[in-house]
């Protein structure tokens, strides 16, 4: 999406020829690709594990990191270890892509002229900024806290966090475009403090 967004501010002449059904066609097949991918590799690492804590996780769902909290297999640990960084790794690659595609864009933003140019095309790339840095900042803070700062409930909390808050105000970022939607929320907020005044 920050490629389309990019072609779309920074090459709008050439937008048909540089995102057409087969560019979208490849990209899509790359992200579900990398996905089946890495879903395939964790899970039958993840059911080779010898379990020898039990098989009970203190989460609401099967989480890489707690399953390996109950492995008692050195290397099996170290190889799934080594999945999870390849993971990071490519997911990082894919991160840096989409703060390269920004970078451009607010460049090109910048230089537009009038206000209301640099209100329409901030107002397009907003929202999936928005998305996309609410999603990876509380994975971040999920996975990448301390471990001396860890605890069960911590973790579920986290893993709530990181699972269910990106989608559920996913759609309320990507309709805040809409002037309707923005005055109805304004009047609620508006609401709430009379109320708990």
């Amino acid at each position: 999406m920050s490629y389309d967004r990019y072609v779309a501010i920074c090459k709008p002449l050439h937008y048909g020829t540089l995102l057409g059904s087969r560019a979208f066609l490849h990209m899509a097949a790359a992200a579900w690709g990398y996905g089946f991918l890495t879903t395939l590799l964790h899970t039958t690492n993840v059911f080779s594990l010898p379990l020898c804590q039990g098989n009970a996780l203190d989460q609401f769902f099967c989480e890489i990191p707690q399953i390996l909290k109950l492995s008692c297999s050195d290397t099996d640990y170290f190889r799934e270890v080594g999945l999870i960084i390849l993971s990071a790794c490519l997911l990082f690659t894919g991160f840096v892509f989409i703060v390269f595609s920004y970078v451009q864009i607010f460049r090109a933003v910048l230089k537009i002229p009038s206000e209301q140019g640099r209100h329409k095309a901030f107002s397009m790339c907003l929202p999936h900024l928005a998305v996309v840095s609410l999603f990876i900042s509380t994975a971040m803070v999920a996975y990448m806290k301390p471990s001396s700062i860890s605890s069960p409930s911590l973790d579920l909390v986290m893993a709530v966090l990181y699972a269910v808050v990106p989608p559920a105000v996913n759609p309320l970022i990507y309709s805040m475009r809409n002037q309707e939607l923005r005055d109805a929320l304004r009047k609620l907020i508006q609401l709430l403090l009379q109320y708990l005044q």
